[in-house]
């Protein structure tokens, strides 16, 4: 432009025809361009500015949005293992829990197909959806109340291992199985053939797991006396074997007493009898076996009983 304006010039000059009020306008239109000229450049120049700093702004949104999408997948992946370990909770609650959460999914799909079908009646969805939420809550708090129960079982068996410690290998066990504790003392440890009175070995052990229960107040207990299959060869006080397993629960009953901390109505005695056999009586060890007391712990169930009656 420039290059143009001056040859423009140069050429006028040199026409001898020219006017200097035509001159006049020429360098008035030039003085024009220049400052036109100017003005584009600073234009130019904050174009270039605006356009450098975009640039930067955007490469910074970027950033932010590849950060995004990472925050994005991980919380994908953790929603996912909170489900993977929803199902698996799930799959390990037992039978009564399984049947409420199916209960509750059930409710849920006819309420989601009442949502669908009849919107007009809000006011009966609305019912339904709070009856849903409490009965959700009370799944909540049954699985907490097994939970604890399971955590009460496990400490039980600790301290029924750890108070009986002394008595391992005379024919006293301690396992839990099926949301129970079972203490399993052989006969040799309480007392002797055909006698249901306790020895002094035999008071010990019973006096041990007094003690356990006194700090377990919340237990149910049932004594259980088992015999094997031989006859009952003793006096005339008794009619047969099953006679003999009640006079022998109800004399660890009669022990535990003796410890005023445990609860009476806690405890149930209950004579089993030939009937109710660990092994088969084909030999003399698996008869030793068979003739028992079991002492089965169970946390009372009314709590939880009432739990599940209320989602009936």
């Amino acid at each position: 432009m420039k290059k143009f304006i001056f040859l423009s010039f140069y050429s006028l000059s040199l026409v001898s025809c020219v006017s200097s009020k035509m001159f006049n306008e020429i360098e008035g239109n030039y003085a024009q361009l220049k400052i036109d000229h100017s003005t584009l450049e600073k234009d130019n120049s904050e174009l270039v500015v605006r356009y450098d700093s975009l640039r930067y702004h955007y490469g910074d949104l970027m950033s932010q949005f590849e950060k995004i999408e990472m925050e994005l997948e991980s919380s994908k992946k953790n929603f996912e293992t909170l489900q993977d370990s929803y199902t698996a909770l799930e799959k390990n609650s037992n039978a009564e829990l399984q049947e409420s959460i199916q209960q509750n999914r059930t409710l849920l799909d006819q309420i989601q197909l009442k949502e669908s079908e009849l919107l007009e009646e809000r006011s009966d969805l609305d019912s339904l959806k709070n009856e849903l939420a409490s009965k959700i809550a009370r799944v909540d708090e049954l699985e907490q109340v097994i939970a604890n129960k399971e955590a009460l079982l496990s400490n039980l068996k600790s301290s029924l291992i750890k108070a009986l410690m002394s008595f391992d290998g005379k024919g006293l066990t301690v396992e839990q199985r099926d949301g129970k504790v079972y203490v399993s003392m052989e006969n040799k440890l309480l007392f002797k053939s055909g006698s249901w009175a306790v020895g002094s070995e035999g008071k010990q052990a019973i006096r041990q797991l007094a003690m356990v229960l006194e700090e377990n107040k919340d237990i149910a207990v049932l004594i259980e006396g088992h015999t094997d299959d031989d006859p009952y060869i003793g006096d005339s006080k008794l009619s047969g074997n099953w006679d003999l397993s009640v006079k022998r629960a109800t004399s660890i009953v009669t022990l535990l007493l003796k410890n005023n901390g445990v609860i009476p109505e806690n405890i149930t005695a209950a004579g089993k009898g030939q009937y109710a056999p660990l092994v088969p009586n084909t030999s003399s060890s698996n008869r030793s076996k068979n003739r028992r007391i079991e002492v089965i712990l169970a946390p009372k169930l009314d709590e939880i009983g009432k739990l599940l009656q209320d989602l009936d």
